[in-house]
C-alpha cells in the first residue's frame, strides 16, 4: 500500500494554484455527476482542493450530508472557510488518506473524486477504497484530465515544451498526467463491473478566460511548487521556467488564442456481492 506521506502534489498550493481551482464548480467539474444525486444523499468527496465543488454538492443535497477529506491541511482549511462563507452547516471536512478511508464499508451513497487520481502513484488502490465505503447501488464518481489531449492554437514553443515538462515531472513524482484515458481500466481493474464512461471538456476562448488561463500557468512555472520540482528533479534550471513563462504571458495575449482541456469520467455503479456472483461467469466463482 502507498504511503501516503510520500506522494507529491505536482501543482503544490501556491496561489496560482488556488485561484486556478477556485474556478471549478460542480457545474463545470462534475455535469456528468449531478443528474444523479438526490437531496438525501451522503456524499464523500476525496480530494477536496480548496472546496469550491465540495461545497456546490453540500448546497444542492439540502437533506443529505457530505463528507470532505484531503490530504493537504490548507486545502481542508480553505474548504471550511468557504463553507462558513457560504453557511453551509451539511458539510464536515478533515485531513484524510484515500489509500485508508476512516469510514466503515457502505458509508456512503456516493464517493466522487476529482482530479485526484492522476496525482496518486496507485490509483486502482484508491478506486478500491472508494468502492469499499460505497453502499450497494451507490455511485463512485471519477474524473480526471487528460494533459497529452489537451490542445491549444496558434502553436506555441513554449506551450510544446510546458507540456513536455509537465508530463516529465509528473510521473517523476509517481503520478499519470494522461489519467483520463486510462479511467475506464483503473475502474475495471478495481473491481467495477458496470461503469459508464464519457467525456466533457473546459474551453477557454474568450479573452478575459484566455489571460487568466495563460497568467496562472505563468505563475506556477516561475513561483508555484511545480516549477520548483521541476528544478529539483534536474529536469529544466530556472532561466527556461523563466523562457516558459513568458511564452505563456505573450501566447494569452493573441487575439486568436483557444485552450482546450479534455478530460475523461466513470460513474461506477457498486455491487454487492451477491449480486455479482449472479451475473458473473460461473467459473470465477467455483
Amino acid at each position: 500500500m502507498p504511503n501516503p506521506s510520500r506522494e507529491t502534489y505536482s501543482h503544490g498550493h501556491h496561489d496560482s494554484v488556488l485561484r486556478s481551482h477556485q474556478w471549478r464548480t460542480a457545474e463545470n467539474s462534475a455535469a456528468y455527476l449531478l443528474p444523479w444525486l438526490k437531496p438525501a444523499d451522503r456524499l464523500l468527496d476525496v480530494g477536496v482542493g480548496p472546496g469550491t465543488i465540495t461545497v456546490d454538492f453540500a448546497q444542492r443535497l439540502t437533506d443529505g450530508a457530505i463528507i470532505g477529506i484531503d490530504s493537504a491541511p490548507a486545502a481542508v482549511s480553505a474548504t471550511l472557510r468557504l463553507a462558513a462563507e457560504r453557511a453551509v452547516s451539511n458539510l464536515s471536512v478533515s485531513v484524510g488518506d484515500v489509500y485508508d478511508l476512516e469510514f466503515p464499508d457502505a458509508s456512503f451513497d456516493v464517493v466522487h473524486a476529482h482530479q485526484l487520481l492522476q496525482h496518486l502513484s496507485d490509483p486502482i488502490a484508491a478506486l478500491r477504497q472508494m468502492r469499499r465505503v460505497c453502499r450497494p447501488g451507490g455511485l463512485v464518481a471519477a474524473r480526471d484530465a487528460d494533459y497529452e489531449a489537451m490542445t491549444w492554437y496558434p502553436p506555441s514553443a513554449a506551450l510544446t515544451r510546458w507540456l513536455e515538462l509537465y508530463h516529465e515531472v509528473t510521473r517523476a513524482n509517481g503520478g499519470e498526467p494522461d489519467a483520463g484515458r486510462r479511467l475506464l481500466s483503473w475502474a475495471h481493474a478495481a473491481g467495477f463491473d458496470d461503469v459508464e464512461a464519457s467525456a466533457s471538456a473546459w474551453c477557454f476562448a474568450a479573452p478575459v478566460d484566455v489571460g487568466w488561463w495563460s497568467e496562472t500557468w505563468a505563475e506556477r512555472l516561475s513561483q508555484s511548487n511545480f516549477g520548483q520540482q521541476a528544478v529539483e528533479h534536474g529536469l529544466t534550471d530556472s532561466a527556461e521556467l523563466a523562457q516558459l513563462a513568458q511564452g505563456w504571458l505573450q501566447w494569452g495575449r493573441l487575439p486568436d488564442a483557444w485552450f482546450s482541456v479534455l478530460h475523461a469520467e466513470v460513474l461506477c455503479r457498486c455491487q454487492c456481492l451477491a449480486l455479482r456472483r449472479r451475473f458473473a461467469p460461473r467459473s470465477i466463482f467455483k
